[in-house]
């Protein structure tokens, strides 16, 4: 007997109990005045309108409280079984399973709604800050035609300088347009990786060397310490994985320190796996920032970062990038002595 069963007959044999002696004391009271009081009477009475108030009370909870839970439970499980029809839906009679099965529902429900609610909050933010990024180059270019086309373009020098500035903010959206563009097709599968064997060391080498001037404008020195070794063969994505080590390194000489490092190991994990990672001395990121770094478009330093210039996009790519190779990444900062961002990659394939 389940535990409902048995808290509701304790409660309908109390009320009868109440009920019954209620009602033979008024029966009793009644027959002493009419001097016809009889004790058999009274205990006969008493013990009928106890059986009868237990069947009334009892039928009573069983057709007014467990059969509309019951209902409500159905109506619940076909509501979320839309595809499986009625008669497939597990009723039970035991009132504590289907108590238990709607305090489940409504806790599930509960956490969609919480769920929804930070998608919505997420929704929000995500189109604020697209209109942001778009907004700026768009009104740098309109301001620089504007102003052409006030007069300006009469100018031979004001003309090639305000075109060369346009020109800048149309490469802005442009990259900002094909990086969200390469997002959503990494995420719906239609941009399939390309995996092949390649020496990773290699790639980390050309890497350097498209970011030297980059780097010497900082006074930043790029390093590998994996130096001594000459090759080191991964199997993956070559050109999706120079993506994700140029935008690592960017990010690392845009926030790193005049006359700081950027290095660069390659360690083997396991027999399978290397870890890559790449770690700077500059300004570190705080706690509460570090979980949000892969969103698209968030940045640290809100003021900052949009002088340095780029699409707001670079970590997000990175990270799915590497979930695309169904790899890991990882961040290990503390603000005000640098970070670093390690990642796997399988090793090569035979």
């Amino acid at each position: 007997m389940s535990s409902f069963s048995k808290k509701s007959y304790a409660f309908a044999i109390i009320t009868a109990l109440l009920t019954s002696l209620v009602l033979t004391l008024i029966l009793s009271v009644f027959l002493y005045f009419k001097n016809s009081f009889d004790i058999k009477i009274s205990l006969a009475f008493a013990g009928i309108s106890f059986i009868v108030t237990f069947l009334i009370f009892q039928y009573s909870i069983k057709k007014y409280i467990f059969k509309r839970v019951e209902k409500i439970y159905k109506d619940i499980m076909i509501l979320e079984s839309k595809t499986n029809p009625v008669q497939n839906v597990p009723i039970s009679a035991d009132m504590d399973f289907l108590t238990s099965e709607i305090s489940k529902y409504a806790k599930l429900k509960k956490q969609e709604v919480q769920l929804f609610q930070a998608r919505e909050e997420f929704r929000k933010e995500f189109v604020g800050n697209v209109a942001h990024e778009l907004k700026t180059p768009l009104f740098t270019v309109q301001g620089y035609i504007s102003t052409l086309l006030d007069g300006a373009m009469s100018d031979p020098e004001v003309l090639k300088k305000y075109l060369k500035r346009a020109d800048k903010g149309v490469d802005r959206l442009i990259y900002i347009v094909q990086d969200l563009d390469m997002i959503t097709k990494i995420e719906f599968g239609e941009s399939k990786l390309e995996t092949t064997n390649f020496d990773i060391l290699e790639l980390i080498h050309n890497v350097f060397e498209e970011l030297e001037m980059k780097a010497k404008k900082k006074k930043i020195t790029l390093s590998l310490e994996n130096s001594e070794q000459t090759k080191l063969i991964v199997h993956a994505d070559r050109e999706r994985i120079q993506q994700v080590l140029t935008n690592l390194i960017v990010n690392s000489i845009k926030y790193g320190h005049v006359n700081g490092t950027t290095e660069i190991s390659v360690e083997p994990l396991g027999d399978y796996k290397l870890v890559i990672r790449v770690t700077d001395n500059g300004e570190g990121i705080e706690d509460q920032h570090i979980s949000r770094l892969f969103e698209r478009f968030y940045r640290v330093d809100k003021s900052g970062a949009r002088s340095e210039g780029g699409s707001g996009l670079g970590l997000s790519i990175v990270k799915h990038i590497i979930d695309a190779h169904e790899e890991n990444i990882f961040v290990d900062s503390k603000y005000g002595i640098g970070s670093e961002f390690s990642f796997t990659l399988p090793l090569e394939t035979n």
